[in-house]
């Protein structure tokens, strides 16, 4: 395994290790979304979702396991390539001139640790029940336990929860704007004639995740979306 932890630390095995765990957690986030939005369809087919999921634990569990494992290696990579560029430059410019470099590329960092702590913050809400109890109570009220419809109206209906649910999504958008950008510079799609409509895909596929999130928990706050009673 040695050389395969020498290919990691190197700058390229860097890039092509953010490029696979960032597509393996981009069709995460979308299938995610994608269950999430059954809100929309009401209580019994969100709940019919939570069901499903929650009849399979065990392979539950080992998609939890994995997904926290690229998120690690994910963090990790990003954080030992942007500590390397630094070291690689430790006297900065005398004109800062970052024509081409936009304000999500330079806060990559940032981003995604911000987005490290919304994670952590979701699991202990939805997953866990720790920062909310009473609303995590909702879900168990179910006649079969799995009341989460409740549980989400419950939990977007205190404006603070929602605008900061629907707050977040700008920093995700940001990072899954530029990461989509960076994949495919990493897959050599680096060129005039596909760059930019790579942009444009970023910038669609980039709105469609942040925004459906955000559309979840402010259709809930704006009554969109009934409150269970």
């Amino acid at each position: 395994m040695t050389w395969l932890f020498d290919f990691w630390r190197s700058s390229i095995g860097g890039k092509v290790t953010m490029a696979i765990t960032g597509l393996l957690l981009f069709g995460f986030v979308v299938a995610h979304l994608l269950g999430n939005l059954q809100l929309f369809a009401g209580p019994e087919a969100i709940n019919a979702y939570a069901r499903f999921l929650h009849e399979r634990q065990g392979l539950l569990w080992v998609a939890r396991l994995g997904l926290l494992a690229v998120f690690v290696l994910h963090v990790v990579t990003g954080i030992r390539l942007a500590r390397g560029n630094r070291a690689a430059r430790p006297v900065p410019y005398a004109k800062d001139d970052t024509v081409q470099a936009t304000f999500a590329s330079r806060s990559m960092v940032f981003s995604g640790l911000s987005l490290l702590v919304f994670v952590l913050y979701h699991l202990l809400h939805f997953t866990f029940g720790l920062t909310n109890p009473a609303h995590y109570a909702r879900k168990a009220a179910g006649a079969d336990g799995h009341d989460v419809y409740a549980m989400v109206t419950a939990s977007f209906h205190v404006p603070a929860i929602a605008i900061a649910y629907a707050g977040f999504q700008i920093v995700l958008f940001l990072h899954l704007r530029h990461g989509i950008q960076s994949l495919a510079q990493t897959l050599g799609l680096h060129h005039g004639r596909y760059t930019p409509w790579i942009a444009r895909a970023s910038v669609v596929l980039a709105l469609f995740v942040a925004g459906g999130n955000a559309l979840l928990a402010l259709s809930v706050l704006s009554g969109l979306v009934t409150v269970a009673p």
